[in-house]
């Protein structure tokens, strides 16, 4: 038998897909924002945010967004625009490793795309662009951190890593997610076994 102890990690983000939220700024443009917490429960995204940062701030103004979810190829795209911020003074908390950057469209060489839904533009380079509205914000770590639930409205995806044929379906054979673990980022591997439930996703019928 393996043994274990106990420990003390920093941080316990043992591996999520990375997510780009864009929001509304005060001016009407949109910021761009790295989220590494990040997952979905059937229709609702549940996105992990520090309290003091340009997207929540606009979050809680304006309760439109959009979740793009970028491949493995936009690594550096995304690092680029890492430690930057649309807060401008920059946080207490994110100095000295970060900045203010107004313009991160620029900076990570991102292409926007208007919405149909929301407010926010997309970002066309991500191979999944899901549009959505907040339905709860819940404070957390003693309301340095929020819990935000957003409703998926519409879901834009790149032609090219659907399935050919049949309902509309990702094919996973395609779909290469740019993913975060212990502040490093992955490629997604091999396949390594599928889901009993996996040829469900082939029936019409399953939402």
């Amino acid at each position: 038998m393996r043994t274990t102890r106990s420990v003390d990690l920093p941080v316990l983000y043992f591996g999520t897909p990375l997510a780009l939220i864009t929001t509304v700024n005060p001016d009407g443009s949109s910021n761009i924002s790295p989220i590494s917490s990040a997952w979905a429960l059937g229709t609702r995204y549940m996105l992990g945010l520090g309290a003091e940062g340009q997207a929540a701030a606009n979050i809680e103004r304006v309760r439109d967004l959009v979740i793009n979810l970028p491949s493995a190829d936009l690594v550096h795209a995304v690092e680029a625009i890492a430690p930057t911020t649309g807060r401008s003074p920059v946080p207490a908390e994110k100095v000295p490793a970060y900045r203010h950057e107004p313009d991160k469209w620029s900076l990570g060489g991102f292409t926007p795309v208007p919405s149909d839904a929301v407010i926010p533009l997309r970002i066309a380079e991500c191979p999944v662009q899901i549009e959505a509205r907040v339905a709860q914000i819940i404070p957390i770590d003693g309301g340095d951190a929020l819990a935000v639930e957003a409703e998926a409205l519409q879901v834009h995806v790149h032609e090219d890593i659907l399935k050919a044929h049949g309902p509309d379906r990702i094919d996973t054979d395609k779909w290469d997610p740019l993913s975060y673990a212990f502040r490093h980022y992955f490629a997604q591997g091999p396949r390594v076994g599928s889901n009993f439930r996996a040829p469900l996703l082939d029936d019409p019928v399953v939402a």
